[in-house]
């Protein structure tokens, strides 16, 4: 049984790179044609030889994307395994590709600020507006908290609406956990120490992994080749943990996603010939968290997602300094753009942190097997 796993697994893996490397150059071609590229005032990050980055095509990673639903609809499809996997990545994914054509094409969008309705409650000639204004408030109040965590220069969706999508996919996904798993996943898997139970707690937890583990690999996705090579490395992983316990619909599962991004890293690492967007890193991302609550390793998660949880603790940390202390903690975050301003090159970041990630995956699979 072992063995015919891993071969359905490695004819995934190949079947899934090479559509990967044949349909690359079909969408880098689309890219180009609808002028889905990135702009100079799309992302203020694009200093000294990063100009050059301009022009390139976004949205790359629906290389992975399509190739892993058309593989998974058509050869693994199972109503109890994967159908909610590829749900869950799907609605992050839309959110993704959202956001990327609004930062492309749409116009620059304006938040309201808290003095702006404080002042709408008192000015407002009609009264039913002003009880409207006053019972929105609580709305509003997160709309702010949440624009001051983020860093969005405000074309694309903002931090709030992507936070309720992102929750929604969270919510299928503790959905399916809860109700439709046996009761054995309303525990969790704690490393060289059994299970503790969780309960109804697990729901919560799923939700917090899904939407941090997608905005985590949405925050690496920075520089040419880091997102892709990380991600590649993490479900090679994720391919063998679900291999050596016998998951016969996620081994393949992991080994497609693993294959597709063999080819998607090859076209995207320096100089790119496109690049992830969000419709690849935030459904990749939430793909990636609910595969491993699906092989029974949520509190793996973190480790397995080594790199990208690194990159976003640097943000939340440097967000916190900045509003606690007034400075910086990091010359820029996430912790790339530090080590660039450092004088590191592109190359010598990606790689490093490749070595590092894999290192913590090689980390993770022992532990997950000891």
């Amino acid at each position: 049984m072992q063995i015919i796993l891993l071969q359905q697994s490695l004819l995934f893996f190949i079947g899934a790179c090479l559509l990967s490397f044949l349909f690359a150059p079909i969408l880098t071609k689309i890219l180009y044609k609808l002028k889905i590229t990135r702009r100079s005032d799309y992302d203020f990050t694009l200093y000294g030889d990063r100009q050059v980055k301009i022009g390139t095509p976004i949205m790359g990673g629906l290389l992975v994307i399509l190739i892993v639903t058309a593989i998974t609809l058509i050869f693994n499809w199972n109503r109890k395994y994967t159908y909610v996997p590829m749900g869950v990545m799907g609605i992050a994914a839309l959110l993704g590709a959202a956001d990327d054509l609004l930062n492309t094409f749409g116009a620059k969008r304006r938040l309201r600020t808290l003095k702006q309705t404080l002042t709408l409650i008192k000015i407002h000639r009609h009264w039913y507006m002003r009880v409207w204004y006053i019972s929105i408030m609580p709305w509003e109040f997160f709309k702010h908290i949440t624009h001051m965590l983020g860093s969005h220069p405000g074309r694309g969706i903002q931090v709030h609406e992507k936070l309720i999508f992102q929750f929604l996919a969270g919510a299928v996904a503790a959905w399916w956990v809860y109700i439709k798993l046996d009761p054995h996943w309303h525990s969790l898997a704690i490393p060289f120490d059994g299970r503790i139970y969780a309960g109804i707690w697990i729901v919560p937890i799923i939700i917090l992994f899904v939407m941090f583990t997608a905005n985590a690999v949405n925050i690496a996705d920075g520089l040419d080749g880091l997102a892709g090579g990380s991600l590649l490395i993490t479900f090679v992983g994720l391919t063998i943990i679900s291999w050596i316990d016998g998951r016969t619909a996620f081994a393949p599962l992991n080994a497609t996603v693993a294959g597709s991004l063999l080819a998607y890293t090859y076209f995207n690492v320096k100089p790119a010939r496109f690049q992830m967007g969000d419709v690849g890193s935030l459904g990749l991302g939430a793909l990636l968290a609910i595969n491993m609550i699906s092989i029974d390793k949520t509190l793996y998660i973190p480790i397995f997602g080594f790199i990208f949880y690194i990159e976003t603790i640097a943000v939340i940390l440097q967000i916190f300094f900045r509003r606690l202390f007034g400075r910086r903690l990091f010359k820029m975050a996430p912790l790339h753009h530090h080590l660039e301003f450092k004088g590191w090159s592109e190359e010598k970041i990606v790689m490093r942190f490749w070595i590092i990630h894999a290192f913590m995956v090689v980390v993770g699979i022992w532990m997950a097997i000891y």
